[in-house]
């Protein structure tokens, strides 16, 4: 069972750095070549709707923080 939770907790380790890879890399080609996939325009649009939420925004962004330093 243990050996099962660890390759679980692998492979989802494996996604998320990948999803983290292709993140800064759309962020990249966005700033290169004028955000021809839109990344940008979305990190500001979610990052607008954090704002608008106030202190729900701010704990929710304490959580992510929180969650990507593990």
């Amino acid at each position: 069972m243990n050996n099962a939770i660890k390759m679980i907790n692998d492979v989802l380790s494996t996604l998320t750095g990948l999803a983290i890879n292709l993140l800064v890399a759309g962020v990249v080609i966005g700033i290169l070549y004028n955000d021809v996939f839109g990344v940008i325009g979305n990190i500001g649009a979610a990052m607008g709707t954090i704002g608008d939420n106030g202190l729900a925004g701010l704990i929710t962004i304490a959580i992510v923080a929180m969650w990507m330093k593990k």
